[in-house]
């Protein structure tokens, strides 16, 4: 009777054998099935899981449950921004405007002094204050610049010549170059804005010395003020624009204050945005002050300007100042001769 029973079974299990044989001769060596294809590729597929669920969310146990977002899709935006659309922004604003302020140079050339009567004598333009309220902005400025700069180019220049382990110590001090200067920066920022607005305001004078090319195109130089035009734009645009970048600066300094993470991110591309822009026109500004005009750096230099050149470039702020009462109000300005 055993002896029945186990040939029964013997029989039963290879029947069985024999029926799913040509079921695993279908499986290939690769554990495919015979159309060829791993029934779960789609489980592993990125782009697939991305058009099904464009974040990828963890679980934390710490109270900031943001944590636990890991990739979300503004993210990949604002990844795709900077290591591509930015670079590109940044060069052309920054290369273009040094291309275009050398070929003005060479159609150009240097504004010459003119001499004259004049010419020989000094007159006090800008005062102490003035002038370290200014270049303790401008020094903060070119850090600032040069270290946000480097966050935008470091690793495509910079690197590859000093190598990855110098390049990372020099970025990590130029990140706290860039916080902590943020500071008198602003601080200079604030104080011009007291000190110069009265001498920055529009009027119908500016608009008479733009039609006529602020001088540089042509030859004579149109009436003006202690500021022209042309500074005053430059006193508005580093207003707005210190303005700008101060606070996106701030809004990242102190993270999450007043913004989620979105909001960094769109901070981050207006302070990248306006801080490439801001470089380009203080290039024209450096420019003028500098190589461009003859004299033009005197008056943040020594403070002192050649008579002849104020009368030239700032006339009718030459007759306020020289000889004539204002109201009351101030002594008049002798002309100092030269040392």
């Amino acid at each position: 009777m055993r002896r029945g029973l186990t040939l029964f079974r013997t029989i039963v299990v290879a029947a069985a054998l024999a029926a799913s044989a040509p079921a695993m001769a279908q499986q290939t060596k690769d554990g495919l099935n015979p159309t060829g294809q791993n029934p779960t590729a789609d489980s592993v597929n990125e782009e697939f899981l991305f058009k099904q669920d464009p974040k990828i969310v963890g679980r934390v146990t710490i109270p900031d449950g943001k944590a636990a977002s890991l990739i979300q899709p503004q993210g990949r935006d604002y990844r795709a921004f900077r290591e591509s659309w930015l670079p590109w922004i940044g060069g052309l604003a920054v290369l273009g405007a040094i291309a275009l302020l050398a070929g003005f140079y060479l159609w150009r050339g240097r504004i010459k002094l003119e001499r004259g009567p004049d010419s020989g004598k000094k007159i006090l333009r800008f005062g102490t204050f003035e002038r370290v309220t200014h270049w303790m902005t401008s020094s903060c400025f070119i850090i600032l610049s040069l270290s946000g700069l480097n966050y935008i180019f470091g690793k495509r220049l910079l690197a590859p010549v000093i190598g990855p382990d110098a390049f990372a110590v020099v970025s990590q001090y130029a990140k706290y170059a860039h916080i902590y200067l943020a500071w008198p920066f602003m601080l200079g920022i604030a104080l011009m804005f007291v000190v110069w607005l009265k001498d920055n305001i529009p009027n119908r004078i500016d608009w008479h010395w733009i039609k006529a090319g602020g001088g540089l195109i042509g030859n004579g130089h149109p009436h003006a003020e202690r500021f022209n035009a042309g500074q005053k734009m430059v006193f508005w645009m580093v207003v707005g624009f210190g303005t700008a970048m101060s606070v996106t600066g701030l809004m990242m300094i102190f993270p999450f204050v007043l913004t989620d993470i979105t909001g960094m991110q769109v901070m981050q591309v207006v302070h990248s945005l306006i801080g490439v822009v801001f470089i380009a026109g203080i290039l024209a500004h450096i420019y003028i002050g500098s190589v461009g005009m003859e004299g033009a750096y005197d008056a943040m230099g020594s403070g002192k300007v050649d008579l002849g050149w104020a009368r030239s470039h700032h006339d009718l702020w030459v007759e306020k100042e020289i000889g004539k009462v204002d109201h009351g109000t101030r002594r008049p300005v002798r002309p100092v001769p030269a040392e």
